[in-house]
């Protein structure tokens, strides 16, 4: 067996090790590259990787691999990551710690050398991460406010409430698979590739990039703009199945040939440009290691850390038999009246939902989901959890002026119905608005020893009941968010 064989064949087994150990996290990945769109592309980056290592092969077959212990470090602080993503439940952090584990084992078995090598492929490596549809609600409030200006420029009267948008012609709503995050994360993929086989310059790639995303954006917000102008000539049923044609592939494709072809007389790198310059590594070998040393370590290391998940991650605490929420002064128990809204409580193990009214006729309604502790598929908050269920009508409209520090955000219902939602997370004992710092109690408590329960809080009124003003007097008379969550743990 030769030396490249013997390095190859540990790299495969360690790999596999890895991926056996993390297969949750390997296969929630992989499914949401095969059933989001928003990720789809993501099936084409692994073949891409491929590609990259193999123009590679010539310059780095001369190299000498070796066992690298410094790598160690790198899977540790990968394994650091993914376990702060179990602690406080985000996919993200999991799923990122794994990339950087197998980036890591990469580096233990072939060593220093052959890393710096692999640099842009490894480094590419980290974008088959799911991320960025947390910039959803921005993208969509940014289009529809770029598609209002646009519309009243050309002379059509518009008016906008949050993502929804009223011309002459109907009524139209940015929902989130209009708000272009798709194709900004795809876009970003295909300009870092192009940035590094089309250019030399560091500066000329970063502006590159820069650009494509910046067009991306822009484009996207001139597509809405277009459908609506479309609407008013040839009626909103012509113009949704010219989008729905257009909008897509065809649209990214023609984003990605004005990118190219405006970037053109600036590429800098030569069509037959190496792959790799490796005249800087022929240095000697440093911090090598034997593979009876390196290899157990290497393993133990994952081992390690989900061993530590698994025994800091199975707490829980009961809730109350019965969670309470009291009328405060002035308001008293009632029915529900109107549009039913019920949120979503994913894995909870108790639900409430309480209608109030008071004296002057308005209306508010408080929900809780509890939870004896928090794992996946049960969190308080998660992606569709909360203020809006993702299949029901109701759809995200825009963010308010908070209430009492609770996140507060309109909702929207065909009629149109207009609602307005202050959401609290109790964590530990501890009360926001923020869902980061929601995650990072969580994250404590889990590590540290703390309260495994948790609470989402929900205080709604619809806008013709009363909206954010009367949310705001029945968090108030009851003493503050606060005191709301402790009556419904008992803690006072």
């Amino acid at each position: 067996m030769t030396l490249w064989q013997r390095h190859l064949g540990a790299l495969a087994l360690l790999s596999a090790a890895i991926f056996a150990i993390f297969w949750r996290d390997a296969a929630a990945m992989a499914g949401i590259w095969w059933y989001s769109s928003t990720f789809t592309h993501c099936l084409l980056m692994v073949p891409m990787i491929g590609w990259l290592v193999s123009q590679r092969v010539d310059q780095l077959r001369p190299l000498t691999p070796v066992f690298w212990w410094p790598a160690l470090f790198w899977m540790a602080g990968a394994g650091l990551v993914w376990l702060v993503g179990e602690a406080a439940g985000v996919g993200l952090f999991r799923q990122l710690g794994l990339v950087l584990m197998l980036q890591g084992a990469v580096g233990a078995v072939l060593g220093e050398k052959l890393v710096r090598g692999l640099l842009f492929p490894l480094g590419y490596a980290l974008l088959l991460v799911p991320f960025g549809e947390e910039l959803v609600p921005l993208l969509q409030t940014f289009t529809a406010h770029i598609s209002v200006v646009l519309l009243h420029l050309s002379g059509i009267s518009a008016e906008m409430e949050g993502v929804f948008i009223t011309t002459p012609a109907g009524f139209f709503e940015v929902a989130e698979e209009c708000s272009g995050v798709n194709f900004l994360i795809a876009m970003l993929a295909y300009a870092v590739f192009a940035a590094h086989l089309c250019f030399k310059s560091w500066t000329r790639r970063i502006v590159f990039i820069a650009a494509a995303l910046a067009t991306t954006i822009l484009a996207n917000a001139l597509r809405a703009y277009g459908t609506m102008v479309a609407a008013e000539i040839w009626g909103i049923e012509a113009a949704g199945g010219i989008d729905h044609i257009f909008y897509g592939w065809i649209f990214f494709g023609l984003v990605i040939a004005i990118v190219m072809l405006v970037a053109w007389r600036w590429f800098d790198r030569p069509a037959n440009d190496v792959a790799v310059d490796v005249s800087g590594l022929d240095g000697p070998l440093r911090f090598t290691g034997s593979a009876n040393a390196v290899l157990p370590a290497a393993l133990a290391i994952p081992l390690l850390f989900s061993g530590w998940a698994w025994l800091v991650g199975g707490r829980s605490a009961p809730l109350p038999d019965t969670m309470a929420v009291e009328a405060p002064r002035g308001w008293s128990e009632t029915r529900a009246v109107g549009m039913a809204w019920t949120p979503r409580f994913d894995g909870a193990d108790q639900r409430l939902l309480r209608h109030f009214v008071d004296g002057r006729g308005r209306r508010v309604t408080v929900a809780i989901g509890g939870y004896e502790r928090q794992a996946e598929g049960r969190e308080v908050v998660a992606f569709g959890q909360g203020a809006v269920d993702p299949d029901s009508k109701w759809a995200w409209s825009a963010s308010l002026p908070t209430v009492e520090g609770g996140r507060t955000e309109r909702l929207f219902h065909p009629g149109p119905v207009l609602r307005d939602a202050a959401t609290w997370f109790v964590v530990d004992g501890a009360v926001t608005g923020d869902p980061r710092r929601a995650k990072i109690a969580g994250l404590k408590a889990r590590l540290l020893g703390g309260d495994p329960r948790a609470l989402s809080l929900i205080v709604s009124s619809a806008e013709r009941q009363g909206g954010r003003d009367a949310m705001e007097d029945f968090v108030s008379a009851s003493g503050g968010a606060k005191a709301m969550a402790d009556r419904a743990l008992k803690t006072r």
